[in-house]
């Protein structure tokens, strides 16, 4: 006897928040300023203002990606797709943050070419591109905030926008210090400490995403509390081959064996209903397949043991 629930996963507040057209936007003005921040940083002479330019076309990548991706996530489950497409977030997640850490190690082999080789720096034409640059992220920043609290991308753009505008802020700091005390190394140390940033950012956020992607329980511990909470069910006596899996970001499936203490099939249809509908409500178990057996039909391992072959 298998019982299933089917969830649809409604949109998030985020995106009710965001619209596509805002993000549009976003994206566009995040393109004019990376093709700024390179034009400036040629003429200027500046590895910084370069390195500002590539964080920003990592950002509209980000945000392009995450467009992309929540148009998609709207589609309907279908043959191909039997639990829908809110995975394509998770994975837009994954090239942004990929990316980020070929920028920032790439960042960080340039400045130490650099420092080799030292070159001439225009300091005001690295304050004017960067305060312009400072303003743009402050707005991007502004309108991606609302998208950012319920979806692992869109918060990986906003923070890329504002260590942006930090980036700003510190390469308008190394342009006043060449013009005051013609100190060109402060356009290096900035540019690492800017890769230093993104490196971290990358190496923060890509750990989750992966998990995300291989449809882990967020911890051990969740996986514990779900189990107790099956197990403390009126009828049911306990659970066994309990898998749980990513639907998304944000909701999950579940399938389990469930032994009966006692009751009948229609008490068992009963107690299914009321189980899918906690399963739901407390641990955003969107699909919930239960699977009533007795104990010594099976294996009661939570987890069935994986056989290698060969």
């Amino acid at each position: 006897m298998m019982a299933h629930s089917h969830g649809h996963a409604g949109h998030s507040h985020g995106e009710e928040n965001l619209s596509d057209r805002q993000l549009v936007f976003a994206v566009a003005i995040n393109v004019l300023l990376t093709l700024a921040q390179i034009i400036g940083g040629i003429v200027s002479g500046s590895l910084a203002l370069i390195a500002g330019a590539l964080h920003n076309f990592s950002d509209a990548a980000s945000l392009g990606l995450a467009w992309f991706a929540r148009r998609m996530g709207r589609r309907p489950a279908d043959k191909l797709m039997t639990f829908g497409y809110a995975q394509g977030e998770v994975v837009a997640a994954l090239i942004n943050l990929t990316t980020l850490l070929i920028i920032g190690f790439y960042l960080i082999v340039e400045a130490v070419n650099r420092f080799a080789e030292p070159q001439p720096v225009e300091g005001w034409t690295v304050i004017w591109v960067a305060g312009i640059a400072l303003i743009i992220d402050l707005v991007t920043a502004f309108i991606v905030y609302r998208g950012a609290h319920d979806s692992i991308n869109m918060k990986a753009a906003f923070l890329h926008n504002v260590s942006d505008a930090l980036a700003s802020v510190g390469v308008i700091v190394a342009g006043v210090l060449i013009l005051l005390y013609d100190l060109t190394i402060a356009d290096l140390v900035i540019t690492l400490i800017i890769a230093g940033y993104v490196i971290w950012q990358g190496v923060t956020l890509l750990p989750r995403t992966v998990r995300l992607l291989m449809g882990a329980v967020p911890d051990e511990l969740e996986f514990d509390r779900i189990v107790a909470f099956l197990e403390s069910q009126q009828g049911i006596e306990s659970v066994h081959h309990v898998h749980i899996w990513n639907l998304g970001e944000h909701h999950r499936a579940l399938e389990t064996h469930i032994v009966l203490s006692s009751g009948s099939l229609d008490d068992f249809e009963i107690l299914k209903m009321s189980v899918k509908e906690q399963l739901a409500r407390r641990f955003e178990i969107a699909h919930a397949t239960l699977e009533a057996c007795k104990a010594h039909d099976c294996s009661t391992d939570l987890v069935p043991p994986h056989h290698s072959s060969g």
